[in-house]
């Protein structure tokens, strides 16, 4: 059987460049954010978080957008296939608060947030909370690879060919950037939304405990 392909770690630190480099470097850096802030633009719900419609706070990557009990729409019901080849329907979580983050292994912020993620999960996982993963961009090899490489052990649903799960979500919470990451309160609804990376683990281990606090 074929090994899985290795998914190349983050390299951090400085490195040292030429003079005559620095320029050239500089200009490819510059045309790579613009690309990086078109992709990653707020979407409908940022936007209306960002004129005052929402309740929440803006973090360097986007927005954190918590929707108030009363204000939440119907249950989200998804599915899809895991990267192990197990089915999932978020029947499987019911009663559970439930935090599904969007993803994709070339994502960079992705790698970034990825440990911070695992770190919620173990702190929650006997505690009635369920993680779920949808990788929107790879087939399952890439994100087996992508789990083993950063030690992720929830399980991620594979979305690229069918966008099933994404779709599913469509109404409640427009998907338009990677990262997004998503907490379900017990009945299935979107309670909270981050826009971007979640930049440590403070911000949604508190959201899920919210989440935890309130009355079935």
């Amino acid at each position: 059987m074929p090994l899985a392909p290795r998914i190349p770690p983050i390299r951090r630190g400085r490195t040292s460049h030429p003079r005559h480099a620095r320029r050239a470097v500089g200009a490819a850096f510059a045309a790579v954010l613009a690309v990086g802030l078109t992709a990653c633009a707020p979407d409908a719900v940022s936007e209306s978080f960002l004129s005052g419609e929402n309740t929440g706070y803006v973090a360097a990557d986007g927005a954190i957008v918590e929707i108030p009990v009363a204000e939440r729409g119907e249950p989200v019901e998804f599915g899809g296939v895991t990267e192990t080849g197990d089915d999932f329907d978020s029947a499987d979580v019911a009663g559970d608060v439930t935090v599904v983050n969007f993803w994709y292994a070339g994502c960079a912020p992705c790698r970034l947030e990825a440990a911070d993620l695992e770190s919620v999960w173990k702190e929650y996982e006997d505690q009635g909370v369920s993680f779920i993963g949808v990788n929107t961009r790879d087939q399952a090899d890439t994100a087996t690879a992508f789990a083993e490489e950063y030690g992720v052990t929830y399980p991620s649903l594979i979305d690229v060919d069918t966008a099933e799960a994404k779709l599913a979500f469509a109404e409640a919470v427009p998907i338009s950037a990677t990262p997004t990451t998503l907490v379900l309160d017990k009945q299935g609804r979107v309670a909270a939304k981050i826009i971007g990376p979640i930049d440590g683990t403070s911000v949604l281990s508190t959201l899920v405990k919210d989440a935890l606090a309130e009355d079935s």
